[in-house]
């Protein structure tokens, strides 16, 4: 059975998330169903990171097993095809060895959270970003997330329900970055790592954004970090600008 990997992007909204679920709509469940229009009979997909409900895809990775062979081009155009008119689209898609797994093959997620700063209530960008009414300082919001580099106990950051077997992660980048575009300021958050444990960004940029307020100092949330104390977290922010962008791997499948 050829084994093909997919670059998938979607918009989360609809979603309870990316993992079936038999009485919700997913992201995964829409793609297997086009999967089962193309070839009869079961799918089962499985993919680089599981994303929570509201969080939208840019680069998300995953793969299946097919009975047919078929060219990349034509299987992503198929399935195109069968998922609308949900929002969810096939970017690339390549054959790949039957030993490739889009979850244990990776070797770094990267993700974004937009954060819009405007008092108006967002319209075009309604559902994508994170609205908040107030200033926030970017380089506050850096100093305190050069804490958060390197390898440390995320279990401040980690939520009640994650499934992960270490708190123990390496946090490779954190950078904020500040953009002034006609829908007002927008504060980007580029997260890079080997692995994520479940809700760490939205509690790392919820934490941040207290120390971009003034609630905070960084060394505030220095301390939070040290507790290793879910308690000490600060608030989760919304899925709506949370994005997964890219996955890397040793050789680009896609490339």
């Amino acid at each position: 059975m050829p084994r093909y990997a997919l670059l998938i992007e979607y918009h989360g909204a609809p979603f309870a998330g990316w993992q079936r679920q038999a009485d919700q709509p997913s992201v995964q469940g829409v793609i297997e169903a086009a999967l089962t229009r193309l070839e009869p009979g079961s799918h089962t997909i499985a993919a680089a990171g599981r994303t929570d409900a509201g969080v939208h895809g840019r680069g998300q990775v995953a793969h299946c097993d097919l009975q047919k062979d078929w060219t990349p081009f034509r299987l992503s155009e198929a399935l195109n095809h069968h998922l609308r008119p949900a929002p969810v689209a096939i970017r690339a898609c390549a054959q790949v060895a039957q030993d490739w797994h889009a979850r244990f093959s990776a070797i770094e997620r990267r993700y974004l959270y937009r954060v819009l700063v405007r008092r108006a209530p967002a319209t075009l960008e309604a559902g994508q970003v994170w609205q908040v009414k107030n200033a926030l300082d970017a380089d506050a919001m850096q100093q305190a997330a050069n804490y958060l580099i390197g390898l440390h106990d995320f279990t401040t950051f980690r939520s009640t329900m994650c499934q992960a077997k270490s708190p123990v992660k390496t946090m490779d980048e954190i950078r904020v970055e500040q953009l002034e575009s006609p829908a007002g300021t927008e504060l980007r958050f580029h997260l890079r790592a080997r692995s994520f444990l479940h809700n760490q960004v939205r509690s790392i940029v919820g934490t941040l954004e207290r120390v971009g307020t003034g609630a905070w100092t960084p060394m505030d949330l220095k301390r939070a970090l040290d507790a290793c104390d879910r308690a000490a977290c600060g608030p989760v922010c919304p899925p709506d600008g949370l994005y997964l962008m890219g996955v890397g791997y040793p050789d680009d499948p896609f490339a």
